[in-house]
């Protein structure tokens, strides 16, 4: 048996309770891991200056591969986001966020099977920004004005958006190749290069040309992000894999989450061509930490997720189909599911009793 040496972030807010929860259920599996433990979080701040220690990064790197609860970010502390953080320091380009019918989540729709890849280091989350009134703001208005590129008002805060011809032709080639190893058989690039002609018109002529190289064995095509929204509301099944720039990744990637149940129970992972985090994507819920109330289920599907990533796809088969039937069964469901199904929280269980439950359906 392969033992696997995984960095275990848990967190802050409800981070810890379920991370705990997801580490009884992969040991309930039979996963053979060694977990390094690692923190991040706001609760840093005041004794090491930063939510993000460079021993957290530095065990990612030896490790390869790590998981973990939610985070976090600062107000006010210059920080933007310990997760943009760790994409940028990992180059984790892509951004993997499946969405998928569970029974018993009370989601409004039930035949719901996507896949979202956003691109996870260019676009408006670059985070190249220039504040209103500095000299910076207004050496480029004056720029855009002297060279004819446009007017901007003098009092505008500015941020950039770039789009590489290696940003784009890397994500929609990732997205491609899982299509064709996970058996999928659709790739829909999602822009606005109609009104964005350099940027998202960049990102749309190198999705073309990549789309090209995989005729006769996937579908390709592509959407205006608008329109897509609005397919996906209405004609959900004509989609299958998505691939998108970082900004409308993130914005779709909510909305199908929303198609399904919630960010409760939306996976998430982070993966670049090193190293690989695994995530649930809602936050960190501070009021209700350790009250013993939270669902660790996107936090268990994220583990499924990692599962697979490390070849381990029979133990991640036997979690998420233990998953369904507790979640089928509804009696041993957290307060978020219940109300949900019955608009009453009455008869829901704690993080703690919900995982047992998955165990005992092993």
């Amino acid at each position: 048996m392969t033992t696997h040496r995984i960095t275990l972030i848990p967190g802050d807010g409800i981070g810890p309770e379920i991370t705990t929860a997801m580490q009884s259920v992969l040991e309930a599996a039979g996963v053979d891991i060694s977990w390094e433990k690692a923190e991040a979080g706001a609760h840093l701040m005041e004794r090491l200056g930063t939510p993000l220690p460079e021993a957290t990064i530095d065990s990612i790197r030896a490790n390869k591969v790590a998981i973990k609860g939610p985070v976090t970010t600062p107000v006010g502390s210059g920080f933007r986001s310990v997760n943009v953080q760790l994409r940028k320091e990992l180059d984790l380009f892509v951004n993997l966020r499946p969405a998928f019918s569970l029974p018993g989540t009370g989601a409004r729709y039930e035949d719901i099977d996507l896949v979202i890849v956003r691109e996870n280091t260019e676009d408006l989350y670059a985070g190249i920004e220039f504040e209103e009134g500095s000299l910076e703001a207004a050496g480029l208005i004056a720029y855009c004005e002297e060279s004819g590129a446009g007017r901007i008002r003098p009092d505008s805060g500015i941020s950039l958006k770039p789009i590489s011809v290696t940003g784009s032709r890397r994500i929609v080639s990732w997205a491609c190749e899982y299509a064709l190893a996970n058996g999928r058989t659709k790739v829909t690039a999602v822009h606005k290069a109609n009104i964005l002609k350099y940027s998202d018109g960049l990102f749309l002529r190198v999705a073309r040309e990549v789309g090209e190289g995989y005729a006769g064995r996937l579908q390709f095509e592509d959407r205006i992000v608008d329109a897509c929204c609005m397919g996906l509301v209405m004609r959900p099944e004509e989609f299958d894999v998505l691939v998108l720039p970082n900004l409308y990744g993130d914005i779709i990637s909510d909305l199908c989450a929303g198609m399904v149940g919630g960010l409760g129970i939306a996976p998430g992972a982070n993966i670049g061509e090193e190293y690989a985090v695994f995530e649930p994507v809602h936050g960190s819920a501070p009021k209700y930490a350790g009250k013993n109330v939270a669902n660790p289920t996107a936090e268990l599907l994220s583990a499924v997720l990692m599962l697979r990533h490390l070849g381990e796809a029979e133990a991640a088969d036997r979690i998420l189909t233990a998953i369904r039937q507790v979640l089928n069964e509804g009696t041993a469901v957290t307060y978020d599911i219940r109300r949900a199904n019955t608009g009453s929280t009455d008869g829901s269980v704690g993080t703690t009793e919900y995982s047992n439950a998955v165990i005992a359906h092993l």
